[in-house]
């Protein structure tokens, strides 16, 4: 007990005020990659080398030469090869670090009446049970995928948006993309998520949806052709089946920011991972 004592006082006499700044910060950081990484393959992946790390210590406890050899000579091989199978969530991790967490107003310019617009849009296809995917994008553009569809750049209004997505419309199987104020490109189509939690009763159209939120911080309305049900998509995380006024509360939250008494209620509705 002594010996404690005078081990916990020598850990105390050089403690410094830094060295708690140091493991907050590092325990944060720790936390956000957890949070991140929550629901995908990269979360095994963790497991998978917290595995190989204990698999190293024990040989070397208990000298196991062999084991040891092996372990200690492919660790870089694993490494190498685990960075390249998990490419596409380590890319989404330094992607959320590397966010603007001050950044507010993501439709800047006459906001509410762009909202307006797409909500409109939005609801008369539902009601019609016309499929609709609309990429809402954020701080991260994505360019690569916008300049595969249809180059627009056309002001927002429901017309424009409804007559994308008529069945009779050549580019209604892709997706619209929103920059700012404007549609900026039309028939895109998405990357699909191959998060192993996402439900295997999803079409292609949510799973793009899903995918390109994986890769970036967008926002992304889906309308399903088959139910004519809304989903809002963030984040890799789905809120489907939401009224009209549950979307629009939704996207003030997440593209605004605006924190109004009420906002959080739809979240309830939240699947994950992305269970029927």
């Amino acid at each position: 007990m002594n010996d404690f004592t005078v081990i916990l006082q020598d850990l105390l006499s050089h403690f410094r005020w830094l060295d708690l700044f140091d493991i907050l910060l590092v325990s944060y950081l720790i936390y956000r990659i957890l949070v991140i990484l929550k629901g995908s393959r990269a979360l095994h992946m963790l497991t998978g080398l917290s595995f190989l790390l204990l698999v190293l210590l024990f040989s070397k406890w208990l000298d196991l030469y062999t084991l040891d050899w092996l372990v200690t000579n492919f660790w870089s091989q694993i490494i190498l090869a685990l960075i390249i199978l998990f490419q596409p969530e380590i890319r989404r991790v330094l992607v959320q670090i590397g966010l603007n967490p001050f950044k507010e107003g993501l439709l800047p310019l006459e906001g509410s009446r762009t909202l307006e617009e797409i909500l409109k849009a939005i609801n008369h296809l539902s009601n019609r049970k016309i499929g609709a995917v609309i990429v809402l994008e954020r701080e991260i553009e994505i360019k690569e995928t916008a300049e595969l569809g249809l180059a627009l750049d056309s002001i927002i209004s429901k017309e424009i948006l409804i007559s994308i997505f008529e069945t009779s419309s050549p580019i209604h199987d892709g997706a619209v993309i929103i920059r700012g104020n404007r549609i900026v490109s039309a028939g895109c189509f998405l990357p699909l998520s191959f998060n192993p939690s996402v439900n295997k009763k999803l079409g292609t159209r949510h799973r793009a949806a899903i995918g390109i939120t994986e890769e970036g911080d967008a926002v992304v309305l889906v309308v399903s052709e088959e139910t004519g049900k809304i989903s809002v998509i963030s984040g890799g995380v789905m809120s489907e089946d939401l009224k009209i006024s549950e979307v629009r509360e939704r996207l003030r939250l997440l593209l605004f920011k605006e924190k109004k008494p009420g906002f959080l209620r739809p979240v309830e509705k939240i699947k994950r991972p992305f269970a029927k």
